[in-house]
């Protein structure tokens, strides 16, 4: 079965059928290149009909989009879960990037096709992998910028900023799993910090040629 830490929660899959198809899917695209990945693969591994896929999908890359996010729902619930909300910023983006990379590296056999194999599948990939990417960027504004009534002035997280960091971390990702390296994810954790760290004291520039 699907990892825990990695699988779709109840509150996200609400029929059981449906779950069953994700868990299929997530056991088939570890064993089988998407592009050979068949309905009836699905199926089989799910234990349901094709009667029941239908129910629930139109197509196997409807299938998949589906576990993929509920996937990175899992994850990012991970993530908020792991952020002390009256402790420091800092400690609290250590703290979120610690329990990400964590939960990732725990779903390892999963990870290769939910952060390659989505590419394939076109703009609605692309657009799964944006919604995614805003939401961890989402995140990440809500983390550093949430200041106490009587917190001294300081820089906050702009969204452009914000994004730029998840992407920067989304390729260091893939990184790790081309080289077979997600065993040592959680190592990502300080430089990962380090980067919101930097990113937090950019000065503000206005419109190009303006002074430094």
């Amino acid at each position: 079965m699907l990892d825990a830490t990695i699988s779709p929660q109840p509150s996200d899959v609400p029929h059981p059928h449906l779950s069953r198809l994700l868990q299929g899917m997530a056991e088939v695209v570890q064993q089988k290149a998407y592009a050979a990945i068949t309905i009836a693969d699905i199926v089989q591994m799910a234990g349901v009909s094709k009667r029941s896929f239908y129910e629930h999908f139109d197509s196997k890359e409807a299938c998949f989009l589906a576990l993929y996010r509920a996937a990175s729902a899992s994850a990012l619930r991970t993530l908020r879960e792991a952020v002390v909300p009256d402790q420091p910023w800092q400690s609290r983006v250590e703290q979120g990037f610690q329990a990400y990379f964590s939960h990732l590296a725990a779903g390892a056999g999963l990870l290769r096709a939910l952060f390659i194999d989505i590419h394939y599948l076109g703009e609605p990939g692309a657009q799964a992998r944006r919604d995614v990417m805003q939401a961890l960027a989402a995140f990440m504004l809500d983390t550093v910028n949430d200041l106490p009534s009587d917190a001294t002035a300081r820089a906050t997280l702009s969204p452009e900023l914000a994004m730029a960091a998840v992407g920067g971390i989304n390729e260091w990702l893939l990184m790790a799993i081309e080289t077979d390296q997600v065993a040592k994810l959680a190592d990502l954790t300080a430089t990962a910090s380090q980067l919101v760290y930097l990113l937090m004291q950019a000065p503000v520039r206005g419109s190009a040629g303006a002074e430094p």
